[in-house]
């Protein structure tokens, strides 16, 4: 396979301690392995003597290559008590304290998987208690892509692949405020659901595209093109992408950038591969979504879902999207909102495992496009994955979807999954209805149990309907758990 700068970004990258016996960074204190499956681990040696691997009653004596050692666990149960993992050869010995056997979830996305709980306000959960069974590997970018121009300390970084420097943590108030937001309450809901250890491996970047999350396998095999100099020129790029990457390496096209394709994937994700996970929750589209070609935007999500799966050798790895919420922003670049949210909708459609969470009523009231409200979305997203990956009964997940639409003479019938009400007792906001499926028109919504009535003056033989196409909007539709009804638009139902 032809050599990229990306490969050589690798090659340099310090991916592992070096010592005479030791761990990759990856493996430290206060980490969570993955229950029920075997747990590899893997480090750096030097020596020709057995490298030995303990913990929890196993000894394993690992494979050695070239300096390099993998020893594999054997599948185990959760352990809420914190264990020590020995690793020694002859007389060097290395330990990781306080290790827990739990669920494992990789937390991703751009700026508002990225944002930190202590910018939320949330100074109740800043302040909580320890929660022992919870645990956070946060990578902390080293380069952002606010201008101006990048200088030669942020070239360097980019250079080396040392794009992300992270460790795992306890959840202490010491610790937690710069976890992500979304990952912490992710996390802290999920582990109570199950009960059991829960660590959440964090890595995202503000404006990052699909593209720089792309692994590089699936760059050379379906989008060539963003492999070349060029990049930044490709239909895949939006004009924010490219107007903020070229404000940062100005004409040295080829010079490394957390926007270039695949770079956040290879640096973020690809050290990860070999530590099993249970799945991943994903936060991201606010930068693609200025481009308005849904069959380009649907094929990068689930290439990218797919790639993921590929990489880490999960062919169904649950993979929890968040759609984009609304923004009270008139402007361009969040005029494909609605479409973009279709994207996402689809792909939970038609990828088994693949699922999404509404939060069309979370958004910002104005043009902020990092809306406060993070709790509601990692509740959302732990009660979502409770319900669907573990089979947790009882669990309000998600709100009304659309089943069908029933066109009869003036009226329009759309039937959803649960009974229907809304939030301020007033009529259902947010329908439109049309006769050729192309000109839409604002319908008057009536209740009807589990339907919903739709009629406008404006369309005389409506057979087309959908809800909640808009950038933004102040919805009042919910479900008896006061969930808000999904978006949708004809080919959705």
């Amino acid at each position: 396979m032809k050599k990229t700068l990306l490969y050589t970004i690798l090659a340099l990258a310090p991916l592992y301690a070096m010592a005479d016996v030791a761990a990759d960074k990856i493996y430290a204190d206060h980490m969570v392995l993955q229950r029920g499956v075997e747990v590899p681990i893997t480090g750096t040696c030097t020596g020709t003597e057995p490298v030995r691997v303990r913990f929890a009653g196993q000894t394993v004596e690992a494979t050695v290559q070239d300096g390099r050692w993998t020893a594999t666990l054997a599948p185990m149960k959760a352990r809420n008590r914190g264990q020590t993992l020995t690793i020694t050869q002859g007389n060097d010995t290395q330990e990781i304290k306080d290790v827990l056997v739990g669920e494992v979830w990789i937390a991703s996305g751009q700026s508002n998987m990225l944002w930190r709980l202590n910018q939320t306000g949330d100074t109740n959960s800043l302040k909580e208690a320890e929660t022992p069974l919870f645990r956070f590997y946060h990578s902390e970018p080293q380069v952002h892509t606010s201008p101006p121009a990048y200088k030669e300390k942020e070239k360097n970084i980019l250079l080396t692949g040392e794009m992300y420097k992270g460790s795992w943590s306890a959840n202490t108030p010491q610790t937690r405020p710069r976890m992500s937001a979304v990952g912490y309450y992710f996390g802290r809901e999920l582990q109570k659901h199950l009960g059991v250890p829960v660590g959440v491996i964090h890595a995202a970047l503000g404006g990052s595209e699909m593209m720089a999350w792309m692994p590089t396998e699936v760059l050379n095999a379906k989008y060539p093109e963003c492999t070349t100099e060029q990049w930044l020129d490709s239909k895949y790029m939006s004009a924010w992408v490219r107007g903020r990457a070229r404000q940062n390496i100005g004409k040295e096209l080829n010079a490394p950038h957390p926007y270039k394709p695949a770079y956040l994937f290879e640096t973020g994700i690809r050290p990860w591969l070999n530590f099993p996970v249970a799945g991943v929750i994903w936060y991201q589209g606010e930068s693609d979504a200025e481009i308005q070609d849904m069959e380009q935007n649907y094929a990068l999500l689930s290439d990218l879902i797919t790639g993921w799966r590929t990489a880490f050798n999960r062919p169904a790895l649950p993979f929890l999207q968040v759609e984009l919420p609304r923004i009270n922003d008139r402007t361009k670049l969040r005029a494909y909102w609605p479409e973009f949210r279709t994207v996402q909708r689809r792909a939970a459609e038609k990828m088994n495992g693949v699922y999404a969470v509404t939060t069309i009523d979370l958004g910002s009231t104005n043009s902020d496009v990092h809306p406060p409200r993070k709790l509601e979305v990692g509740t959302r997203l732990a009660n979502l994955a409770a319900a669907t990956v573990y089979g947790k009964k009882n669990v309000d997940y998600k709100g009304p979807v659309v089943t069908k639409v029933i066109p009869k003479g003036k009226k329009l019938t759309v039937y959803m999954s649960d009974k229907l009400s809304t939030i301020d007792k007033k009529p259902p906001v947010g329908f439109e209805v049309s006769e050729d499926g192309i000109t839409f028109h604002p319908a008057q919504a009536d209740i009807k149990g589990s339907r919903i009535e739709l009629t406008s003056p404006q369309a005389e033989k409506p057979k087309f309907a959908r809800y909640g196409w808009y950038t933004y909007m102040q919805p009042n539709l919910v479900n008896e758990a006061g969930l808000p009804a999904q978006p949708f638009a004809p080919g959705l139902y």
